[in-house]
């Protein structure tokens, strides 16, 4: 199997647990965070709904310098919108991925901010560091849902919740 196979395959994967994740998020606890310095939960979901873009910008580009392009957030009102966002960047992310070639994954990539480099690796280590960041928070995610007792989805078997466990 070629990288590319297996970065789509593992996409459409991850998508469905991020999907059912992402489509439980109650719009009355947008504002809610469990800590001072944790995110809110639109901050963490807008987060998780906007990483299929790094591939893009993996495949697009040769580095993101921060300084030079600052981060707009996006404007989320709804679930409605949250869900929209991401089957968007996910779409987006698949396109790239069926045109990219082998050779392209190991070019390099830079994240920086200005003269501060924080990483420099290939295309496909990028790729595979996004995968990793949509799964580290959504896991963050299903601490927050639980937090707020709202029944968490499987999402590689079923959940305490699907199991009806203590």
């Amino acid at each position: 199997m070629t990288m590319i196979a297996m970065f789509l395959k593992e996409l459409d994967q991850e998508a469905v647990s991020t999907r059912k994740m992402l489509s439980i998020v109650p719009e009355d606890k947008f504002n809610w965070q469990p800590h001072p310095r944790s995110m809110t939960v639109l901050r963490l979901v807008k987060h998780i709904a906007e990483l299929p873009s790094w591939v893009v910008l993996a495949l697009t580009t040769s580095e993101l310098d921060f300084a030079a392009t600052p981060y707009e957030p996006i404007k989320i009102n709804s679930t409605a919108e949250l869900l929209e966002v991401f089957e968007k960047t996910l779409e987006d992310a698949k396109n790239h991925l069926l045109t990219a070639s082998e050779e392209q994954l190991n070019e390099s990539w830079t994240l920086r901010s200005g003269d501060t480099i924080y990483s420099t690796t290939s295309k496909s280590e990028t790729i595979r560091h996004a995968y990793c960041q949509i799964v580290h928070h959504r896991a963050q995610l299903g601490v927050f849902l639980r937090l707020l007792d709202i029944p968490i989805p499987g999402c590689y078997g079923p959940s305490a919740d699907e199991m009806n466990l203590l």
